[in-house]
């Protein structure tokens, strides 16, 4: 009976080889596969750091710039140029810094301007027939009939060209479109104000609107392709212009002003240097 026990022993003690042969395979095949998730993650990140927060979705991060000891750092790409930004959606115009849209740039330069000059007539200047002449006894008055006097034809004819004649009695005899001719005590525009030498001037509203104010730059030549004179075109440089006056209908045009230089300053003044038309003149805003 002994041999039958014996031979049992062995024989109950055989299924643990086989269980611990699968344990330890099925281990190894779970570190094995961990082991290549592992290499796998690791392969798509590139092995890098995680990205940072200046990092955005949807952009690859380049290679961190290498940094040796002593060296600076390299400079960072430059900021793209606002001329190279992509268009606006719509075709919206730019912005400027203070919120408003972006206006076009005014010239600094005006080429190709007419300027014309008128000035007080002065009646001690003009002989010959006088003719009598009818108005306005104030400046409150339009189209009035009371009689004003006689004074020299040229004078007349002057004061109805240039809009202002200084009397023998220093009263201002003076005439616009609308009104007509009126005594005042001095010399006005059109709308009733005092002219002043080397800063009133004309224009059409379409053109220049009042109060616009402008210089000369550059005279130009006159009728006949001449210079101006030198001393004309420095004291016109030299003034700035504002428009408080307006040309009678039909006498102005696109490049068209009319300076006003104050009194002529001897008989036969139209005939002298300061009666002048510039051509192609250069004028600047402001």
């Amino acid at each position: 009976m002994t041999p039958l026990v014996a031979a049992s022993g062995p024989a109950r003690g055989q299924p643990l080889a086989p269980v611990l042969a699968l344990v330890i395979v099925l281990t190894l095949a779970i570190v094995l596969t961990l082991a290549i998730v592992a290499a796998l993650v690791g392969g798509c990140t590139g092995g890098g750091p995680a990205a940072t927060g200046d990092q955005r979705p949807g952009t690859t991060p380049g290679p961190s710039p290498t940094v040796s000891a002593g060296s600076a750092p390299e400079p960072l790409p430059p900021a793209t140029s606002p001329a190279m930004s992509p268009a606006r959606p719509g075709g919206a115009a730019p912005r400027s810094h203070d919120g408003g849209t972006t206006r076009p740039v005014s010239p600094t330069a005006w080429p190709g301007w007419t300027v014309t000059v008128y000035y007080t007539a002065v009646e001690r200047f003009h002989t010959g027939a006088r003719v009598r002449v009818t108005g306005c006894p104030t400046l409150d008055c339009v189209d009035g009939d009371d009689e004003l006097g006689t004074y020299p034809e040229t004078f007349v004819r002057a004061v109805r060209d240039e809009g202002t004649g200084r009397t023998a009695a220093d009263a201002y005899l003076n005439w616009s479109h609308d009104t007509g001719f009126w005594l005042d005590e001095a010399p006005r525009d059109t709308a009733g104000r005092r002219l002043r030498p080397f800063q009133s001037a004309a224009a059409d509203q379409r053109v220049l609107p009042q109060g616009a104010r402008f210089t000369i730059t550059a005279c130009g030549h006159d009728e006949e392709g001449e210079r101006i004179a030198a001393e004309v075109c420095s004291r016109l440089q030299a003034a700035r212009w504002t428009i408080s006056d307006e040309f009678t209908p039909g006498l102005g045009g696109q490049r068209h002003t009319d300076v006003y230089i104050g009194e002529e300053t001897g008989p036969n003044f139209t005939e002298g240097p300061w009666y002048v038309t510039l051509f192609e003149a250069t004028l600047r805003p402001g």
